[in-house]
């Protein structure tokens, strides 16, 4: 059984409500599915604006579906009220994408650290303390006294990272939804970071739902891999075969658009599609990459299917009947 499923989840956010105008919705999300496993990672890739960040809050139940359902470890939690969602709060963290604005300046480390535990009553104040240290270990903040009374101000910009992913672990989680977590980072402890993430996985046996824009840092920390585009899975598998065979044109596109270090390759002609995303206000009809797509046909003004290739599942008609 799947720690999580997602079916079918959609997400609206309305902009205009009156008694004489039709409501318009930003159709942030559009109906996704996938399920992840206890231990394995799935990433969410896609353009800024793709609707990967507001999945995870989704996942989460940070944001009301408008349709579709979470399954959490068999259990449908997407009409729980936050009263009856204490357990699963516990039990499913975020790492959030700004490490400067994720942590309270008036706190300490350690209170920063502590509080979760506090919120949830685990254990007394000595016990606290060790899962506090044991967090600060984990992330590599050592010696971890050092840190317990500093506030975020006196850290640098990765070590307040560290911070943030220690008190995702604090009660220790089942699933981590780490939205663009190295992002804001320098690029050089950017692997060390995902390395580090790995590692914790593998020793806890954590789920993580990796949302990133950047295509070459999921190749650290994925085992599956779902492409969204304008709100739209355009393709799910795993993370080996869709890099190395990407089928949908926007997947190609993706990896067309990782920088390469080959100074040899400087001159050659990227095939990176033109122009913009569509607004999600009001997406072109069928598919919403095709207005961008140099592969585009009549048919894909219509919405094209799910279709199973080998072992994932691609929206484009370039496959359909195969």
């Amino acid at each position: 059984m799947a720690l999580l499923e997602l079916r079918d989840v959609k997400v609206y956010f309305s902009i205009r409500k009156g008694l004489f105008s039709r409501p318009m919705y930003v159709r942030a999300v559009d109906g996704v599915s996938l399920s992840l496993d206890r231990g394995e990672t799935v990433a969410v890739i896609g353009e800024s604006g793709s609707g990967k960040t507001t999945l995870g809050r989704a996942a989460l139940r940070l944001v009301n579906l408008h349709e579709g359902k979470v399954i959490f470890d068999g259990r449908d939690i997407t009409g729980l009220d936050e009263g009856e969602l204490k357990w699963f709060r516990r039990r499913a963290q975020m790492i959030f994408q700004d490490p400067f604005s994720a942590l309270n300046p008036f706190h300490t480390i350690k209170y920063i650290l502590e509080e979760p535990l506090i919120l949830h009553r685990v254990g007394d104040e000595e016990e606290r303390k060790e899962r506090v240290v044991r967090a600060l270990e984990d992330v590599k903040l050592s010696p971890p006294e050092d840190f317990l009374r500093k506030y975020p101000h006196m850290l640098s910009g990765g070590q307040r990272q560290r911070v943030v992913i220690a008190r995702a672990l604090i009660l220790k989680p089942d699933l981590i939804v780490a939205d663009e977590p190295v992002s804001m980072l320098d690029v050089s402890i950017r692997v060390e970071v995902l390395t580090m993430m790995r590692e914790l996985q593998r020793r806890y046996n954590i789920a993580f739902m990796y949302i990133t824009h950047d295509i070459s840092t999921a190749k650290y920390f994925s085992d599956k891999v779902l492409i969204m585009y304008a709100g739209k899975p355009v393709e799910y598998g795993r993370f080996s075969e869709i890099v190395k065979e990407p089928l949908h044109p926007y997947t190609q596109a993706l990896i067309e658009a990782v920088p390469d270090p080959d100074p040899d390759n400087r001159f050659r002609e990227r095939r990176v599609p033109h122009g913009e995303p569509p607004s999600l206000v009001s997406p072109p009809k069928g598919c919403r990459f095709h207005p961008r797509c140099p592969l585009r046909m009549d048919v894909c003004e219509q919405d094209p299917p799910l279709i199973r290739v080998g072992d994932r599942t691609v929206a484009c008609w370039l496959y359909a009947g195969k």
